[in-house]
């Protein structure tokens, strides 16, 4: 379908009013059915919703690290649940509603996607974050305002690891970065002498400190390596359950108590486990 619309200075080329029957205008309805009828459902806030649209967030994540289509289906719903009951919540308070929400996301797109709609050239072929930073207005902010500047915006509540390589991705964004790959493998091998050199030490803050620069800089690597840090890590977690509950198996086939087991016996079947 082509519906051709002239929006502002932009070319938006397939823009029109959203049938009533779309999916987002039922799950809308059914929200505010819900809050009319349903006791729970009504004295719900903003703030009572949070824990559970992180979970369905992180439910979301793992389906789509899964892969099943009928799980995806089921957990996208639920997310889906979730929007629409905080555009509910808006509208019921007067602040937006749904047009005004898809509103603001069509301009910001076309902010960013100016070779698409039409929009005036970014200087430099301006990337992403630095299409961001500018909107923000933190390239001048930031020299007087501390917290106003690229790094803005990011919840604290994400986890650490996905933290760092966002730090780092807005970072690069601006043109903090290394060119390839070399730089931070170097690092990390730099951050691992650190480690060494303070493993003697005693000092448990020195140590978690130079802990926490390797950890960053292994994010950082993973980055230039073009590998999600989470993936390698979620893959690493897999490799190792399903190793050890071999190392179990094979431990109770063989009659041999794992807790009272040594170190020595329990390597030998660990290393027969990997070689299987």
């Amino acid at each position: 379908m082509q519906c051709e619309k002239e929006v502002g200075p932009f070319y938006f080329p397939f823009m029109d009013t959203p049938s009533p029957d779309s999916a987002i205008a039922r799950a809308l309805a059914l929200v505010r059915d819900l809050r009319a009828r349903c006791p729970w459902d009504h004295a719900q806030t903003r703030e009572t919703l949070r824990p559970y649209l992180v979970e369905e967030a992180l439910e979301l994540d793992q389906a789509l690290k899964h892969g099943e289509p009928a799980e995806l289906r089921d957990e996208l719903g639920d997310l889906l649940l979730h929007l629409a009951f905080q555009i509910v919540i808006g509208e019921e308070q007067g602040e937006f509603d749904a047009a005004t929400v898809t509103r603001a996301l069509e301009e910001k797109m076309w902010r960013r996607h100016p070779h698409l709609f039409g929009g005036p050239p970014t200087p430099d072929h301006e990337g992403w974050e630095r299409v961001k930073t500018r909107e923000r207005g933190a390239l001048k902010e930031s020299l007087t305002v501390p917290g106003s500047g690229t790094l803005r915006g990011l919840p604290p509540s994400l986890p650490p690891l996905l933290m760092a390589y966002r730090l780092q991705e807005r970072a690069a964004g601006v043109g903090f970065d290394w060119p390839d790959a070399k730089g931070p493998m170097q690092k990390v091998k730099e951050e691992i002498a650190e480690l060494e050199r303070e493993a003697g030490t005693g000092k448990r803050e020195r140590l978690q400190d130079e802990l926490g620069d390797l950890l960053f800089a292994v994010v950082n690597l993973a980055r230039k390596l073009e590998i999600d840090p989470r993936a390698a890590l979620e893959q690493a977690n897999d490799k190792f359950r399903r190793r050890f509950e071999g190392v179990e198996r094979l431990a109770a086939e063989r009659g041999v108590d794992i807790g009272r087991a040594s170190l020595v016996q329990l390597d030998r079947l660990w290393d027969e486990v990997k070689a299987r």
